[in-house]
């Protein structure tokens, strides 16, 4: 009997000991999740609007990340720069700011408020101070630029032709949702493409790239040679189109979440 209450102490003591280690690795795990940043910001690009970062929404928020998406108005690249910064005015802490094509322009400028802590360019621009995306684009030129695809109105705004819209900037996605973002995609001032940022965020600020592997609006060697150039962390996404953020939403929400735990 001795030797049976010897032996059941001894097998509390373990389970004891086996509770604590579990509760001491969850506090751990919990204290992990709490220092992570749970605002994040999206900004759209051009011939685009905010409704193409659903599927990447949806992901952060089901993660338990606070998500708002800027919609520029394309009128001015200063309008866009500061419909961005009324965003950010709204967060409640620390954010991460993410952009997708010429979004990433908007972000480089607008990124240098205090409360982003990251920022993320989705087969985006990336230019630096004293520069604009339309002569950063002539390093590694594109499909789209070489095409005649792009066309202006009138009164000096951008789009793409609806009937070349599915092949240079939404090849993976089904002709019909492509179909429709031409037909509601958003005119950009051209002269938007030539702002040149005053400063630029990333050159503070740490950042992330996602390389589209088949981008055809953005050459993708481009996109590698900005991320070089900023020591950004790189990933590449193999045979995604232009509309990445739209075609491979976890991809995208995965490379957000690691630049939201990098702080």
């Amino acid at each position: 009997m001795r030797a049976v209450r010897v032996i059941s102490r001894s097998l509390c003591i373990v389970l004891l000991l086996l509770t604590c280690c579990a509760l001491y690795a969850q506090d751990l795990s919990a204290q992990k999740q709490d220092h992570r940043v749970r605002n994040i910001v999206l900004v759209h690009g051009a011939w685009a609007d905010g409704s193409g970062w659903k599927g990447v929404y949806d992901i952060l928020v089901k993660g338990g990340y606070n998500v708002s998406i800027v919609q520029e108005p394309e009128t001015s690249f200063k309008e866009d720069v500061a419909a961005a910064k009324r965003i950010l005015a709204q967060q409640d802490g620390p954010c991460i700011l993410v952009a997708h094509s010429y979004g990433g322009a908007v972000i480089t400028e607008a990124g240098t408020d205090p409360s982003v802590v990251g920022l993320v360019y989705i087969a985006a621009h990336m230019p630096d101070a004293g520069e604009n995306e339309a002569d950063d684009g002539k390093r590694f030129p594109s499909d789209l630029t070489k095409s005649g695809a792009i066309t202006k109105t009138a009164d000096g705004f951008t789009y793409l032709d609806p009937a070349q819209f599915h092949e240079y900037f939404a090849a993976d996605l089904p002709a019909e949702q492509a179909a429709f973002m031409a037909r509601s995609q958003v005119l950009n001032l051209a002269e938007n493409f030539k702002a040149v940022i005053t400063t630029a965020a990333w050159r503070s600020k740490p950042s992330w790239m996602l390389v589209a592997g088949a981008d055809r609006t953005i050459n993708p060697d481009l996109e590698r040679w900005y991320a070089t150039r900023a020591n950004s962390k790189k990933v590449e996404v193999a045979g995604a189109s232009h509309s990445v953020y739209v075609s491979h939403p976890k991809e995208v929400a995965a490379l957000i979440e690691e630049a939201a735990h990098a702080r």
